[in-house]
């Protein structure tokens, strides 16, 4: 693949998230979120002289900052699981942490954040499918995990954010899809002044026209349709 194809692919990824809005109902804005993990630098600069996107997405601490500064007009997630010593190194670089799941985590956002006069936009992850693989809340704590991060003035809660399992069933994963919004639109009613909750990240690859429809999603984050499976190459 080579970059100019992205151009295509991202054309094609807006039109399928356009006809999964249509399909629900909705005229809300949604935010495509390219995920450029084992991408390189070069394909951030692209993305961003060309105006393809506005947001990309990083699993890895390392891979963001190794890319950042190819891509500094664009908004920067960190989507994957993160680890609390290195919360330093990204805090005044991403919009929004997606994977806030724990006690420990959250206090040295908090730490990092006021450490900076910041306060860090978060989504709590949700561990929809009971994976022990996976990180994210139990879906049974989040509400109690939430009234956690309400006593941390350096974090902001903006929603919530899910890895749905790789289902072979396509009406148990669009069950998964509608819990996880009625969860969201829980956390929109009981969640306190301080918060902002906005944003229900879910969707990937091979799910996200489900998660618009049925889940609410109001971010996607696409890797594999945007980029294929390997690096790109540098167009001279």
């Amino acid at each position: 693949m080579q970059f100019e194809e992205i151009d295509e692919k991202v054309a094609e990824c807006v039109r399928k998230i356009n006809e999964a809005k249509r399909k629900a109902g909705r005229d809300d804005e949604i935010t495509l979120i390219g995920a450029t993990k084992t991408q390189p630098a070069e394909l951030i600069a692209y993305i961003q002289e060309k105006k393809l996107l506005s947001d990309v997405g990083e699993n890895r601490v390392q891979e963001l900052v190794e890319k950042y500064d190819a891509g500094k007009k664009l908004r920067w997630h960190l989507i994957g699981q993160l680890q609390s010593n290195k919360v330093k190194y990204i805090i005044d670089k991403v919009a929004l942490v997606h994977s806030l799941d724990r006690e420990s985590l959250a206090d040295e956002i908090d730490r990092q954040a006021l450490k900076r006069s910041l306060v860090c936009d978060c989504l709590i992850e949700v561990n929809m499918g009971n994976e022990i693989s996976k990180g994210g809340v139990d879906r049974e704590k989040i509400f109690d995990f939430l009234d956690y991060v309400d006593r941390k003035d350096g974090i902001r809660v903006r929603g919530l954010m899910s890895v749905m399992p790789n289902l072979s069933d396509k009406e148990e994963l669009k069950e998964l899809f509608i819990k996880f919004k009625e969860y969201f639109e829980k956390l929109k009613k009981v969640a306190g002044a301080k918060h902002l909750i906005d944003i229900c990240s879910c969707g990937m690859t091979n799910d996200y026209e489900l998660a618009i429809e049925y889940g609410g999603a109001t971010q996607v984050r696409i890797g594999r349709a945007l980029f294929g499976e390997r690096h790109y190459t540098m167009i001279n």
